[in-house]
């Protein structure tokens, strides 16, 4: 299955401008910067299902620790 993906034409200008700069192909660097993002994405929906999971389990930050994490930011709380 061959898809065709559309890039908007200011960011193919940037791609076709960096692939010259940096002597690689076009393709190599989109291809590249795809995993990247999706790897990124994967990373973070992991860490919210692995949060909702704990949530569910009744596993949550004890009061006095998040008035501390908050304390440290200069929040009062009231």
């Amino acid at each position: 299955m061959n898809a065709v993906l559309e890039v908007r034409s200011d960011l193919k200008d940037q791609l076709d401008h960096l692939a010259d700069e940096i002597h690689r192909s076009e393709t190599d660097l989109a291809n590249e910067a795809v995993s990247l993002y999706l790897a990124h994405q994967r990373k973070i929906i992991g860490q919210i299902q692995e949060g909702l999971a704990q949530a569910q389990q009744g596993e949550f930050v004890p009061e006095d620790e998040m008035e501390a994490f908050f304390a440290s930011y200069g929040e009062t709380g009231a």
